[in-house]
C-alpha cells in the first residue's frame, strides 16, 4: 500500500476518532448510572455493563486518536507503524463497537437486508445511551468497511513474513 494511501486513511481514521471521543465524553461527562436507569426498564446491573463498555470504547479510540497524531506528526512517515496502528484501531475500536468484549449489545448480522440497526441490545436501553450509539453507528460502519480491505493486507503481510 502506497505512503500517500496509508496517510489517507490514517488522517481519515483519525477524524473520526476524534469526533467519537469527544461524542462519547460529552455523554459520559453529563450522565450518572441513576439517571440513565431511571429513563428505561432495563436492570441497574445492565446499564451499569452498557456504561463499562461505553468507557471502555472511549479509552480504545482515545488510545487510537493519540496513536494517529503522533503518527501523522512524525517525519519521516513511518508506513509500518502506522499500519500497525490501523490494524489494532481496526480491532480494538471497530469491532469493540460492534461486538463488544463484555456482550452489552451484539451486532444483527443481517442489518443490511432487514433494515434495521446494527447495534442490537439485550434489554432496552436508556434513550439518551441509545441515540449516542444510534449516532456512531453510521460512521463506525464506514470506517469499518474502509479498514477492512487494509486488515487484511496486514494480515497477510504479517503471514508472509513469518
Amino acid at each position: 500500500m502506497a505512503n500517500s494511501m496509508v496517510i489517507s486513511q490514517m488522517q481519515q481514521v483519525e477524524q473520526f476518532l476524534k469526533a467519537t471521543v469527544i461524542e462519547l465524553n460529552d455523554f459520559l461527562n453529563n450522565t450518572t448510572l441513576p439517571k440513565l436507569v431511571d429513563e428505561c426498564d432495563a436492570s441497574e446491573g445492565y446499564v451499569n455493563q452498557l456504561l463499562m463498555t461505553v468507557r471502555r470504547l472511549v479509552v480504545f479510540c482515545d488510545e487510537g486518536h493519540q496513536a494517529c497524531q503522533v503518527l501523522l506528526t512524525s517525519e519521516p512517515f513511518r508506513k509500518s507503524a502506522a499500519e500497525k496502528v490501523l490494524y489494532t484501531i481496526f480491532h480494538q475500536c471497530v469491532e469493540e463497537f460492534f461486538s463488544p468484549k463484555n456482550d452489552a449489545w451484539f451486532e444483527d448480522s443481517r442489518f443490511a437486508y432487514t433494515g434495521k440497526d446494527a447495534v442490537q441490545f439485550h434489554e432496552t436501553p436508556p434513550a439518551s445511551l441509545q441515540k449516542v450509539i444510534r449516532s456512531l453507528e453510521n460512521n463506525f460502519q464506514t470506517i469499518r468497511e474502509e479498514l477492512q480491505y487494509f486488515e487484511t493486507d496486514y494480515r497477510t503481510k504479517m503471514l508472509q513474513s513469518k
